[in-house]
């Protein structure tokens, strides 16, 4: 390797820069991971709909806002890891407990 890739930091697109500095070159747009974040909403609404379209949790479900990405430039992890697959890749979600 010649160099180091680095994606400077804009805004609030922290998954961006992230996939984009651990891959080495401008791999992901925000268009793109939030392509990635529509596909996962509507995943989810598919499957909030078996439990019935009429039903008070899928009328509750659809006026959330999406939790895989907001306008400030925030992608869920879910996002994340769904980007990591592209490219043969697997992301660890993990949690640190304190005592």
């Amino acid at each position: 390797m010649d160099f180091i890739f680095h994606e400077k930091q804009e805004g609030f697109l922290c998954a961006q820069h992230c996939l984009n500095n651990l891959l080495q070159g401008e791999y992901f747009s925000p268009v793109e991971l939030a392509s990635i974040a529509h596909q996962l909403d509507e995943e989810e609404r598919m499957r909030m709909a078996e439990g019935g379209v009429t039903s008070e949790d899928y009328r509750a479900f659809l006026q959330q806002p999406s939790e895989n990405m907001d306008d400030s430039g925030f992608f869920s992890i879910q996002v994340i890891c769904n980007a990591l697959k592209f490219w043969g890749l697997e992301g660890t979600i993990f949690s640190i407990l304190g005592p």
